[in-house]
């Protein structure tokens, strides 16, 4: 049963908490979203399983996780990038912030989100009960997407985005 590092505002711990338990009672809790691009600067999205249990065939960024009790930001978001994806590569922080998303179903992510950014070039090893299929796309077509289809796209992903955009513009 895996479990969430539930925090305050401040990054201090105040426990953990199963994972269903958390998004259903939208508690603060640590989490890692990552960005990755290719050569040409397209964005990796990721279109979660639909074995998922909240946010199904979504598409979404590269990886997006929590990391464990005694994990760094950085370790959780490698480690889990290497579960989902099969790959390896180098992140670096950009920013972190809180923010709350209603995912449906009485599900919340309410989370303390530090967004990495990585480029990668190569193979990938998928996951399927994670990921259904991944691909590539230009910043401008994503924009367009997103607008003309937002209910294709997570609702953390969509807050992340505008976040990212308006961290790095």
């Amino acid at each position: 049963m895996e479990k969430v590092v539930l925090v305050n505002p401040q990054d201090e711990v105040l426990g953990q908490m199963e994972k269903m338990q958390a998004h259903e009672n939208g508690l603060l809790h640590r989490a890692f979203s990552v960005f990755l691009f290719n050569e040409k600067g397209e964005m990796l999205l990721q279109k979660r399983s639909g074995q998922k249990y909240h946010s199904p065939n979504q598409w979404t960024n590269a990886c997006c996780s929590h990391p464990r009790l005694e994990e760094s930001y950085l370790d959780g978001a490698k480690r889990r990038t290497k579960e989902e994806l099969g790959i390896d590569c180098e992140l670096t922080e950009k920013f972190h912030f809180i923010y709350k998303a209603d995912v449906g179903d009485g599900l919340w992510e309410h989370e303390l989100d530090h967004v990495f950014t990585g480029n990668f070039e190569g193979e990938f090893d998928l996951n399927p009960e994670e990921v259904s299929e991944i691909r590539y796309i230009s910043i401008a077509d994503l924009q367009t997407e997103i607008t003309e289809n937002p209910d294709d796209f997570t609702e953390w992903f969509k807050i992340i985005w505008a976040e990212y955009r308006n961290q790095l513009n």
